[in-house]
């Protein structure tokens, strides 16, 4: 067996189902993550995942191995050897880190009762909860620059989730000036590069505001889900940053008592246990 497949199987082995949310069942022959969970959590096939543990699939994409690092849980020092013996370059400084470290893991796993989902400086979603899902649409099947938060905001219509004018504005003035200042701190991140040279050249609005050189961070709006199975949401939405990491940390909130706070209540029932 190869190194590669080695350490895969050695870190799905070593990783418990309770570790990644998932419950732990009867009949394990193992304590670790069942290849079909693994393979979930990934967004691989169990074929392939089989494949690459048995050494049989070579050069797994960057794209793969890092949402294998993520689903392992794996640190940093992990993560680069993953890519080092799957014959991949490791993400350099000059690229968008796109890696959810362990420690950033259990905190977000412990925010389970509100929508949350983590995106990089460039707003590719890395990672949602199943209430984030069940707010704003089921994200698995998005793939490539359609995990965009920026290309869907200005290039995909309609929208599950809605603006009032003030906060449609701002929002979509923070993306683009957010899009500049992640151009400037990775200078080497080709996917970065094609958003932003496609979002000029294909979308108007986005060019119009590139234009304008504003440069600031998005971190907080208002916005309503409008396509739940509860019927419409407004949330209160907030961009937290962890030390150490470049990622954004996107969770929405009800204000207490009022109906929207109801909703999200029978959602996180309803919503949540329809996709489960």
């Amino acid at each position: 067996m190869d190194e590669f497949a080695e350490v895969l199987r050695a870190w799905r082995d070593r990783l418990g189902p309770r570790e990644v949310g998932l419950p732990a069942g009867s009949g394990r022959r193992a304590p670790g993550l069942r290849r079909e969970e693994l393979a979930a959590l990934a967004g691989v096939s169990v074929e392939y995942l089989v494949r690459l543990e048995q050494g049989r699939a070579k050069h797994p994409s960057a794209q793969l191995l890092g949402a294998l690092a993520r689903a392992l849980r794996l640190t940093d020092d992990e993560r680069d050897h993953l890519y080092r013996v799957a014959g991949a370059a490791v993400p350099s400084t000059g690229v968008v880190p796109r890696h959810i470290a362990p420690g950033v893991q259990r905190v977000i796993d412990r925010l389970g009762d509100v929508p949350l989902g983590v995106h990089s400086a460039a707003w590719d979603l890395l990672w949602c909860n199943p209430l984030w899902v069940a707010l704003t649409g089921d994200p698995t099947h998005l793939e490539g620059i359609e995990r965009n938060v920026a290309w869907r905001h200005f290039m995909t219509s309609p929208s599950a989730i809605d603006f009032d004018d003030r906060h449609a504005e701002e929002f979509s003035d923070d993306l683009a000036a957010d899009l500049r200042e992640a151009s400037g701190r990775y200078p080497d991140d080709p996917a970065l590069a094609t958003l932003i040279t496609r979002l000029r050249t294909e979308s108007p609005d986005f060019a119009r505001r590139w234009g304008a050189a504003h440069v600031a961070r998005h971190r907080a709006s208002t916005k309503t889900a409008t396509n739940t199975p509860v019927g419409p949401i407004t949330v209160d939405c907030d961009v937290l940053t962890a030390p150490g990491t470049d990622l954004r940390i996107v969770v929405y909130t009800t204000l207490p008592g009022s109906p929207d706070a109801s909703r999200m209540d029978l959602l996180r029932v309803a919503g949540v246990q329809a996709l489960t």
